[in-house]
C-alpha cells in the first residue's frame, strides 16, 4: 500500500430441531500445535504439545453450527459451491504474494470461555511472514501490556485473520487455524531470514505463529477504497494526549472493577 497523495473518495424460520445446536466442547490451554517442518528439524519449541486432533464429523470446511444454518436458510447448494471454489487447507502462491504486501491484518481471538477480543496489527509491506504452504508468523511489539490476543491464544489456540487491500485490488483474504507464542530469540534462530530491520526502529518481543486451516477470499462488493497519506505521528511515546490514549474520555468514568478503597486500605 503505496503511500500517495491522491484522495480518491470511498467507494424463512427454521425447524427448532435443526435450530438446536450442540455446544461444543471448550478447547484446552495449548491444545494442538502442529510444530512447522522446521521447527521440528531444529528441535525448537521443547514444550509443544501433540499435533492438533481433529474433531470435525464433516469434511467441510466451518462449523456445524453453520452447515446446520445452511440447512435451515437453504443456502447449502451456494455455501458448498464457495467451499469447493475458494476455500484452501493452505496458502497458495497467489495468497502468499498477497500476504507479503499488506501492511496491516486485523486479528480475532477468544479465551477459555468465548470471551473475544479483536485488534489491529500493522506494519510495513511484508511484516507478516510465510514461513512455509501452512504456517505465517506476524510480530508483536511492546505495547499497553494488556497483552489481550496473547492471553485469549495462551487460553485458546483458535485464531481468525482479515487482511484487506483497501487501495489497489479491493479485496480480501481470511485466515483461520491454530496460534502459538514464540520467543522472538528461539523463531529467529529457526528462521534466520526473518527480518533483522525495524522501522522507528523497533524490534518484536515474541511473534504469533499461525498454523494455517482454512485460507478464502473476501469478495470486494462491500470494500471501500482508500488511500494511505503521510501523516506525523508521535513514535515511541507513552503520552496519553500525544498518542489520543483518552480519545474516548473514558479516564475516570465509574467501572465495576476500580477500587473503592486506596491501595493499602482497609478490606472490612
Amino acid at each position: 500500500m503505496g503511500v500517495t497523495p491522491d484522495h480518491l473518495p470511498p467507494t424463512g424460520t427454521a425447524e427448532a430441531a435443526l435450530l438446536d445446536l450442540e455446544l461444543s466442547d471448550l478447547p484446552t490451554p495449548n491444545g494442538g500445535w502442529q510444530v512447522p517442518a522446521a521447527l521440528q528439524q531444529h528441535g525448537a519449541v521443547p514444550d509443544a504439545p501433540p499435533l492438533f486432533v481433529e474433531h470435525r464429523s464433516t469434511p467441510l470446511p466451518g462449523s456445524a453450527g453453520e452447515h446446520l444454518l445452511q440447512r435451515a436458510y437453504g443456502t447449502e447448494k451456494r455455501a458448498r459451491r464457495f467451499y469447493d471454489d475458494q476455500v484452501l487447507d493452505h496458502l497458495n502462491s497467489q495468497m502468499k504474494e498477497f500476504i507479503g504486501r499488506m501492511e496491516m491484518v486485523f486479528v480475532a481471538t477468544a479465551d477459555a470461555r468465548g470471551d473475544c477480543d479483536s485488534s489491529l496489527r500493522a506494519g510495513p509491506r511484508g511484516f507478516i511472514e510465510v514461513l512455509d504452504d501452512r504456517h505465517l508468523c506476524y510480530p508483536e511489539y511492546r505495547g499497553n501490556g494488556v497483552l489481550a490476543s496473547l492471553g485469549n491464544i495462551s487460553e485458546n489456540p483458535h485464531i481468525g485473520m482479515l487482511l484487506v487491500d483497501f487501495v489497489n485490488d479491493l479485496i480480501g483474504l481470511h485466515v483461520n487455524g491454530k496460534a502459538r507464542i514464540v520467543e522472538d530469540a528461539d523463531l529467529r534462530a529457526i528462521y534466520p531470514a526473518l527480518p533483522a530491520e525495524f522501522d522507528r526502529p523497533r524490534t518484536p518481543e515474541r511473534w504469533v505463529v499461525v498454523q494455517v486451516e482454512e485460507a478464502y477470499i473476501h469478495c470486494r462488493k462491500h470494500i471501500p477504497r482508500m488511500v494511505p497519506v503521510l501523516r506525523n505521528r508521535n513514535w515511541g511515546t507513552d503520552d496519553a494526549k500525544r498518542k489520543g490514549g483518552d480519545y474516548f474520555e473514558a479516564k475516570g468514568m465509574p467501572r465495576p472493577w476500580h477500587r473503592t478503597e486506596p491501595v493499602g486500605g482497609s478490606d472490612h
